[in-house]
């Protein structure tokens, strides 16, 4: 029985097939049954997915590192560092110094004026998106439709301006027929709104790609995860699983350059964690008896040749 399923279902059977961004919407943040506002922890071993503030305490440590360099760079003055798409708050205590200040689904909300930094740590694949497929000549959505008792996919009206827009400028270039791509205004949304309120800089970091690379992603990035499998079924069992879709670092970038913001760095969160340890050889992220330095080296590895492969960061300030 899945009763976020059912409302999903009698949503589509009385108005039609749903765009799929509000399926993705409902299936994660619905206030009842949303995979993010139920009572669980989707995150470790006994939940569904790792992510790298989960490798702890080297990961906050290195993030420290990172924030108190950007501090000592800004000079005097207030600095303070908001975290959005907080989860468990792992980070809390090492950027405590900070005054550190989460905002999530369920607490918190942007300051109107921050002076410091932001951190969005796998914030942006979260954001719900629409879905496009390229049908003769044109962006096309597509919605999500009742097969029998399993949702389906199928092609809807034209993209709406703002989608094909988005498409012109950061999408796929030259797409085949049936290519998929995905449309995620809401971060586009959400760089304005930082861009109004931030003195300082935005460390993005997340798992993406740049326009060039889309040619690898013709079927699109879409992705569901429960417990630790990847699949790319998304429609399956809303809110009682993960769906993500790569972030688009071309477009986060060049919004951000037009609200005035500009790019520092650009990288692997390999460069970025490397750097961020140079400074003392990673004495303080490997400290500890022999045991604990063990727990550490390891936590290390997985952020350096793990995670940090895969990830990327992007480094924007604006003051």
């Amino acid at each position: 029985m899945n009763p976020l399923a059912d409302l999903i279902r009698e949503q589509i059977q009385h108005n039609g097939p749903l765009a799929f961004r509000r399926f993705m919407e409902m299936a994660l943040y619905q206030p009842e049954h949303g995979y993010y506002t139920r009572r669980r922890d989707p995150f470790g071993r006994a939940g569904d997915f790792y992510t790298a503030e989960q490798l702890q305490p080297v990961f906050g440590i290195l993030i420290a590192a990172i924030f108190r360099r950007l501090r000592q760079e800004r000079g005097a003055g207030t600095f303070v560092v908001v975290e959005l798409g907080a989860g468990r708050g792992e980070l809390e205590p090492y950027l405590a110094e900070f005054g550190y200040a989460a905002v999530d689904v369920n607490r918190g909300a942007l300051a109107e004026s921050i002076h410091g930094a932001i951190l969005a740590n796998e914030f942006f694949d979260a954001l719900p998106v629409d879905l496009c497929v390229y049908r003769d000549e044109c962006w096309r959505m597509r919605d999500v439709d009742v097969d029998g008792e399993r949702f389906r996919f199928r092609d809807g009206a034209p993209a709406r301006k703002a989608l094909t827009e988005y498409l012109e400028r950061y999408g796929p270039q030259q797409p085949a027929e049936g290519t998929l791509a995905e449309v995620n205004l809401a971060a586009i949304e959400w760089i304005g709104k930082i861009g109004a309120r931030l003195h300082g800089t935005l460390l993005i970091i997340d798992y993406g790609y740049t326009r060039r690379e889309l040619l690898r992603f013709t079927e699109g990035t879409l992705m569901s995860y429960r417990k630790h499998q990847a699949s790319a079924d998304v429609l399956a069992d809303p809110g009682e699983r993960d769906i993500t879709a790569h972030v688009n670092f071309t477009a986060l970038e060049q919004h951000a350059l037009s609200c005035g913001f500009r790019r520092l760095r650009f990288e692997s969160m390999t460069a970025t964690l490397l750097a961020a340890g140079e400074a003392d050889q990673f004495a303080e992220a490997l400290a500890g008896d022999q045991t604990e330095r063990s727990r550490r080296t390891l936590q290390l590895k997985n952020l350096l040749f793990g995670l940090g492969e895969s990830f990327r960061t992007l480094l924007l300030a604006k003051d």
